[in-house]
């Protein structure tokens, strides 16, 4: 069963639904949410609260569940 979450383009405010499989990775989604705002997915990471989610991690490892939001922002390291 996927988990249902919401992705928040920082850069304009846009969101996204998307169900996410709890296997994926912090890099899966933000290639998905990338591809659809066009956006080059090296240059952003996701924010759940206040951490900053690692692109390896699964939906599982960070406890992701359905209802959250998540927030694409521009990496402040400078991309992947």
């Amino acid at each position: 069963m996927g988990i249902k979450i919401t992705v928040k383009n920082t850069a304009d405010g846009s969101t996204i639904k998307m169900e996410v499989d709890p296997k994926e990775t912090v890099s899966d989604i933000i290639d998905s949410a990338a591809e659809y705002w066009k956006r080059d997915a090296g240059a952003y990471v996701l924010k759940k609260g206040k951490s900053i989610l690692r692109g390896t991690d699964t939906a599982m490892e960070i406890n992701l569940m359905s209802g959250d939001t998540l927030d694409m922002i521009p990496d402040p390291e400078g991309g992947r």
